[in-house]
């Protein structure tokens, strides 16, 4: 169901991270939303599903796309907490999603602003409209919180 909260995806995923911390995972959350529905959603659980790529990006490209029953997540925008790694920002362009509206940026393993910059390659085949720094404050508080208990 619509709502009319334009940040409410992004606030479903920062409850998607929150959930993920608390299983032991890093928080981060997704959701990909279509004319205003959400219709997939994932939270980071590699460590808890003994699969690497089970990121929270990937998580809700493959609901979506069972959802849409399509590879192409044409109209579709992606609302994740933290800027998607080289991985992610593969299958966004795999998937050809139309929006990416992501939280925090990542200095380290990030690849929108940071390290590979996949969208700005010339041989990328499909680029994003991208808007960063969503409730990035948020976003980065569960992650700053997360790694302090672990040290």
């Amino acid at each position: 169901m619509p709502t009319a909260d334009p940040l409410f995806p992004m606030r479903r995923a920062l409850t998607l991270a929150a959930e993920a911390a608390q299983a032991g995972e890093v928080p981060v959350g997704a959701v990909i939303v279509h004319q205003g529905v959400i219709i997939g959603e994932g939270a980071n659980a590699p460590r808890a599903r003994h699969d690497p790529s089970h990121h929270a990006e990937i998580a809700a490209i493959r609901a979506a796309a069972q959802q849409l029953g399509s590879d192409r997540l044409v109209d579709c925008a992606l609302w994740v907490t933290l800027e998607p790694c080289a991985m992610c920002a593969g299958a966004i362009a795999h998937a050809r999603i139309a929006r990416l509206y992501y939280g925090a940026e990542d200095a380290k393993g990030g690849a929108i602003v940071h390290g590979p910059r996949l969208f700005s390659q010339p041989t990328i085949h499909h680029r994003p409209e991208i808007y960063g720094d969503i409730l990035a404050a948020e976003s980065a508080a569960l992650l700053k919180d997360f790694f302090a208990e672990r040290r």
